[in-house]
């Protein structure tokens, strides 16, 4: 009896992660911001970003939380985007309204761990790391991405 149900809950997590690996995490649409949205203005930018042009996405980002105030990949990606051009203060905002909106979202505790690093509060940036493993069960790029930035950063210090 123990031997099937060990079997079944076995094949169910197989089945669990085959069906949330990397395409349904690109594909979540929230949790790393980097994903497939439905919105065109976001698409856009996220193209934008992807490109390196962090200015040319901040209207279109901007246009999207007009939209829609709640979207917190837009947030994540007008931290993002202002991290990038050195605006560290107007990204901590950024980054803060869209865990606000999304306490989970996997991108934006990534990049705010990034951000704290850069400010030189690697324990900030450790509890970042803490939020992702608890809510990557089975792992996931973001925890794995901002836990090598820590452990590069503590062998410089």
């Amino acid at each position: 009896m123990k031997i099937k149900a060990i079997t079944i809950a076995l094949a169910t997590a197989g089945f669990l992660i085959s069906a949330t690996g990397p395409g349904f995490a690109a594909s979540s649409g929230g949790d790393n911001g980097w994903g497939n949205s439905s919105n065109s203005d976001l698409k856009a930018a996220i193209k934008l970003i992807k490109e390196e042009k962090y200015s040319d996405a901040q209207p279109l980002l901007q246009k999207t939380i007009k939209a829609d105030p709640d979207n917190a990949d837009a947030y994540n990606m007008l931290g993002y985007s202002q991290r990038k051009l050195g605006n560290k203060d107007i990204a901590l905002g950024y980054y803060t309204k869209a865990l606000d909106l999304k306490p989970r979202h996997r991108g934006a505790n990534e990049y705010l761990g990034q951000l704290y690093l850069e400010l030189n509060k690697p324990e900030k940036a450790k509890e970042r790391l803490d939020v992702l493993d608890k809510n990557c069960t089975f792992g996931c790029d973001e925890y794995t991405t901002l836990k090598k930035a820590i452990e590069a950063y503590e062998k410089t210090q």
